[in-house]
Formats: structure tokens, C-alpha cells, sequence
């Protein structure tokens, strides 16, 4: 029962107990050989067995529940909960007021009758796709544990507590990658929604330009309807879009180069599997995406923003942030204004460019992330990090900076290396591109 619909219909049917799933969930979670510890940072043990009581009590009773009530999910270190410190997977916030209200999304997932089992690990701040945290550990990567493989991030924590069932599904943040990326990393499905589709309220920022706001879950099916749940829906799933006709365009840019042999081999066969089945796919050549790099300078949108919201704490508590991330954060001081709108209309510009391009087809599909998840014990000098780190947020940084939605779906075998096939929609194509990506999942 690793899926939404197939628990819901479990618990509906009573073939099993919201306290049983949430006892097994715990039981995932306090494993000390297990990545519990470093995946969740807050655990709400004592509140989910309370709450999957109520809930047992309610429907054996025959009351009125809501959709998916009973469901555990666990949520990133960065939305607010009432009553709570948001940390942002940092120490230099816990001595803030905790949040007076639960943030927007957070209300939204309560009122669907989903149970939170707790607050999980990420990238302080969010400024990372690799998933490190030097204050609570870096939870592992599903495949290859023995190796000790980075999760990707910054939704580190929530991809692992899919990947190893400690959750349902997670809710995650994407800013250039972060939720599609450790879903790659661990062979899951990840969804980056159109950035204002839903609330960034009670979300600590990174870039109020280029945040959204997604799940990171075991099935686009899952994607879907908590997708539908975070932009203030009822929870409800796309139907699969056929295969046959479909139109990928097939990217040619800098989103090929530096691919691993596992990567290029596993997005080569996909694309054999995709046109025998019917799809049609097309070399899409776009030199403005190329431009990207140039029109965005290291990232420096997200520099500017995150240093503007970050100065006065880097003042106050800078000796507290991880090294790597006070390091990105700093070179906010020299961004000028002048530079930031010049970036701002930049982006503009290739965002009017890129759109008659892609219009012609159905979505644009690459490979979500050029290689698999590199050692963690290869990352140790800041130097070699950042260029990891580069080379991580490249394709999936193409979709937040045209401000687009983007999905990954698990395209390797069974047991084998994650790689993620990523397709990007138009901006506010966001059910399409779910009906797209549920049609291709279910095809593979």
C-alpha cells in the first residue's frame, strides 16, 4: 500500500487501521539502523497516534470523514506549523518566535484528513540541490546505501522518507530543483507546479521569484491529488493521457553534455520505449534556453533574494550556517540593483522567446539530472561540491527560470541506478502535464 489511492481504499474498507499505518510508520522512522534520524528532524509521534485513533473511532462509528483521512505525510523543515519554530534545516533560527498560525498548505493537507508524521530534513535554507545538512546529518540515498549516496535537494529528508516508507508522500519546495531532483536520486516521482499556482505563505523563502511548491510522492497518481489538495482542491487525479500522437520535444541543448554512461544509456532506451509505443519525438533545438546561463549568472536571482531576506541573520547569526551555504548566500552583497533588474528583464526576454517554441508540443522531456547520486564522501571539498552542485540544478533549473511546471518520473529498471526522465509543460499547464506524465508512467 505505498500509494494514496491504495491506502485510502485500505483504510475505507477497513482492511486495515489508520493506527496500524501509523504505528508501522513510526516504527520506520525510530529504526536506529534505519535513516529515520536523519530524515525527520521533528517527529509528531504522540499527535499522528492520536489523531489515527480519532479517525479509526470516527469510521467504525459511520461519521463523516474527509477524503484521505488517515494518510501519513511528512512535510519539509520550512512551512509553518502553529505553535512551532520553522528552522529551515538550520540552527540560526531556533531561537525565532514560532509561527502563529499553520501555513496555508499545511491547512489545506489537515482539512483533506491527512495526518503529518513530522518535520523532515533538507538543505539548510533550501540553497542546495546536493541534500547535506552539517547540523543533522544527511540522510542517505535509497540505492547504494552501503556507498553512502547524496539524496539530492533541498527536499533531502522528504524524498527519503517516501523512498524508505516512512511517509506516504512528502510536500517539498523547488526553487531550481528541489523537489525533482532528490525524487531522482531516489527513484520516485517528483512535480514542480507553474510557482503561483500554490500559496508560499508560511514558507520560509529562498527566491520569491523562483519558489514553488510540490509533492514528492510514489506515483503521479499521488502527485496529482495532493497536487489538487496544495492549490486548494478536493484531491483530485488526472486520467493518463494516451501515448499515441504525443508530441515530445526532444532537447538538444546544453541539457545533453557531461551525462553519465548510466544516465545517457537509460534516457536513450526511454526514448526507443516512447516511440515504439506511439509517441512522437522530435530534436527540439533552443538557443535562448542556452542563454539561461548568461541571462542568470551562477544563480545570482536566487543570490540577490535569498541575501535581502538573509542580511540582517548573516549579521546577527552568521557563525551558525553551514559554511557552503553562508558562502552562496555572501555573494548577494556585490549584486547591485541596476544588475537585478537587468536579470529580472533578461529573464523576461527569454521567457517570451522560448514559449512560441515550445507551444508545438505536448511537453519538452530531458533527463531530469545528469548523472546518478554521487558519494557523499566525494563532496567534502567545498570546490568539487560546487561543481557538483552545477552540474545537479542544470536541466531542472531550466523549468523555474521559464517559470514553467516540470515532472520526473522513474525511468531505470528495478534495482538498478535512479535516473529521471523530466518533462516540462507550459506555464499554468500544470493538470496536462500530470495527465502527461501519469500516461507515460503507466506506459513504461
Amino acid at each position: 500500500m505505498t500509494t494514496i489511492k491504495e491506502l485510502k481504499k485500505a483504510l475505507e474498507t477497513q482492511q486495515t487501521t489508520a493506527r496500524a499505518v501509523v504505528e508501522e510508520m513510526i516504527a520506520k522512522i525510530e529504526d536506529p539502523a534505519g535513516e529515520g534520524g536523519r530524515v525527520y528532524l521533528t517527529s509528531y509521534a504522540d499527535q499522528a497516534r492520536a489523531q489515527a485513533d480519532a479517525v479509526d473511532s470516527a469510521r467504525q462509528s459511520g461519521a463523516f470523514l474527509p477524503p484521505y483521512a488517515g494518510i501519513p505525510l511528512s512535510i519539509k523543515d520550512l512551512f509553518d506549523v502553529a505553535g512551532e519554530t520553522t528552522t529551515a534545516g538550520s540552527v540560526a533560527l531556533k531561537a525565532s518566535d514560532p509561527a502563529s498560525a499553520d501555513a496555508p498548505i499545511v491547512q489545506n493537507l489537515r482539512r483533506a484528513g491527512f495526518i503529518l508524521m513530522g518535520k523532515v530534513n533538507m538543505t539548510e535554507f533550501a540553497f542546495s540541490g546536493l541534500g547535506i545538512n552539517p547540523h543533522f546529518g544527511t540522510p542517505l540515498s535509497v540505492y547504494d546505501r552501503e556507498s553512502g549516496r547524496i539524496p539530492g535537494g533541498s527536499s533531502s529528508g522528504g524524498a527519503v522518507s517516501v523512498a524508505d516508507g516512512m511517509a506516504v508522500g512528502t510536500i517539498g519546495t523547488d526553487t531550481g530543483g528541489s523537489c525533482r531532483i532528490p525524487a531522482a536520486f531516489n527513484g520516485i516521482v517528483g512535480f514542480k507546479p507553474t510557482a503561483k499556482r500554490v500559496s508560499k505563505d508560511g514558507v520560509i523563502p529562498l527566491s520569491t521569484t523562483l519558489d514553488s511548491v510540490g509533492p514528492l510522492t510514489n506515483s503521479v497518481s499521488c502527485a496529482a491529488i495532493l497536487d489538487d489538495i496544495l492549490a486548494g482542491g478536493l484531491g483530485v487525479d488526472v486520467d493518463p493521457f494516451p501515448l499515441a500522437g504525443l508530441r515530445l520535444g526532444v532537447l538538444q541543448t546544453k541539457v545533453m553534455a557531461d551525462l553519465d554512461d548510466t544516465v545517457a544509456a537509460v534516457y536513450a532506451q526511454t526514448l526507443k520505449r516512447l516511440s515504439e509505443l506511439g509517441a512522437t519525438l522530435i530534436d527540439f533545438h533552443c538557443e535562448a534556453i542556452d542563454e539561461i546561463p548568461a541571462g542568470n549568472p551562477k544563480g545570482a536571482i536566487v543570490v540577490a533574494e535569498s541575501f535581502a531576506w538573509h542580511r540582517d541573520l548573516l549579521e546577527q547569526r552568521g557563525d551558525l550556517y553551514d559554511s557552503f551555504v553562508k558562502g552562496r548566500l555572501e555573494g548577494g552583497r556585490g549584486i547591485t540593483a541596476a544588475a537585478y533588474i537587468e536579470m529580472l528583464e533578461i529573464r523576461n526576454a527569454i521567457i517570451q522567446k522560448v514559449a512560441p517554441q515550445t507551444a508545438v508540443f505536448d511537453a519538452v522531456i530531458m533527463p531530469t539530472v545528469a548523472v546518478i547520486p554521487p558519494v557523499l564522501a566525494d563532496l567534502e571539498d567545498p570546490a568539487a561540491a560546487g561543481k557538483v552542485n552545477g552540474l545537479i540544478l542544470r536541466n531542472t533549473s531550466v523549468g523555474n527560470y521559464l517559470d514553467r511546471c516540470a515532472i520526473t518520473v522513474p525511468v531505470n529498471k528495478p534495482g538498478e541506478a535512479p535516473v529521471g526522465l523530466m518533462l516540462m509543460g507550459e506555464h499554468g499547464a500544470d493538470r496536462r502535464i500530470l495527465a502527461i506524465g501519469k500516461g507515460i508512467a503507466d506506459a513504461l
